[in-house]
């Protein structure tokens, strides 16, 4: 079972903004000269990318780059911002093998990487790979599972022998040690996709903040239906909200009006509780535009960095 009362986001309580680039679509020096830009402005808390094998507009195959090392290879173009994933596919890694990259990042970072996680859902990449896909149920017993190793592995006793044992139908544990260790001392904070009633009541009880699914980026009343229920859930098991980060996503688009339509929308999301906001684009299109929106949208947003009661 996973930790029931996780240490407070390291995030929270305040307003923060990152941005977002696919690994769909795009060659590997745009994606550095983005990254690299965006390094150099202060209107980014944090750098985001999604996770996919292919490309996830399609139903199969197309170009996509494996997210986990392509942000751990741009990670040094945006020294002291935070990183993180949104979110990472279960179902592709070994959740052993993950908290050991997480520590790799944890470190290399200073102590700022976020373990974005999710229980994977696109059914042409896991079939071309060969990756199961099981139903939904099944999916998320697996995040659950996958959530208490990753506590395991970050705990105090994974840092030295005799390790941590995890009995667990999915990812048993057996003296596992990690060592190296993360830097942080709780290890990285964890945030959570999950939709539904279990995935929202896992978040509440194990996770430090829940994400709003790129699917549904920009979607103002689905974040206030999700955020009430996650409130509820954070009730139930008598949890200061005021520790957990909720983090809404919105899509930038390409023009100056969807900027200006990300702006209004961002700032509801702010007003609605988010306390993190992600501005998602194409990094195919540049470092121009990232620019942009960090003028037009992320500077904007930051000037009202008052945390909004909910």
């Amino acid at each position: 079972m996973a930790e029931p009362h996780p240490h407070p986001d390291p995030l929270g309580g305040r307003l923060t903004v990152g941005f977002k680039t696919t690994p769909i679509g795009v060659d590997w020096s745009t994606l550095d000269e983005v990254w690299h830009a965006a390094g150099e402005l202060d209107a980014f808390d944090a750098g985001w990318m999604a996770d996919h094998l292919t490309n996830a507009n399609l139903e199969r195959g197309g170009q996509s780059w494996e997210a986990l090392t392509l942000m751990a290879a741009l990670a040094h173009r945006v020294p002291g911002k935070w990183l993180g994933h949104a979110v990472l596919a279960n179902t592709f890694r070994h959740p052993a093998v993950l908290a050991k990259a997480a520590t790799v990042m944890d470190q290399a970072t200073g102590g700022r990487f976020i373990v974005g996680l999710g229980a994977g859902w696109h059914a042409g990449e896991h079939d071309a790979f060969g990756i199961e896909l099981p139903p939904i149920g099944e999916r998320i017993d697996r995040l659950e599972s996958a959530v208490a190793v990753l506590r395991a592995l970050f705990s105090e006793a994974a840092r030295h022998e005799p390790g941590v044992t995890l009995e667990d139908a999915f990812y048993p544990l057996r003296g596992a040690v990690n060592d190296p260790p993360p830097a942080s001392t709780h290890g990285p904070p964890i945030w959570l996709g999950g939709q539904k009633p279990r995935g929202i009541a896992l978040a509440a009880r194990a996770a430090n903040g829940w994400l709003l699914p790129g699917n549904r980026a920009g979607d103002l009343g689905y974040l206030v239906d999700r955020r009430d229920a996650m409130l509820r859930a954070l009730d139930e098991i008598g949890r200061d909200p005021s520790g957990f980060t909720i983090a809404g996503q919105v899509s930038c688009g390409e023009a100056p009006r969807d900027r200006r339509e990300a702006l209004e929308v961002a700032r509801a999301m702010v007003h609605a509780g988010a306390q993190h906001v992600i501005l998602g684009f194409a990094p195919r299109l540049g470092p121009s535009l990232l620019r942009a929106i960090a003028t037009e949208v992320a500077e904007p947003v930051r000037a009202g960095r008052s945390r909004p009661s909910v």
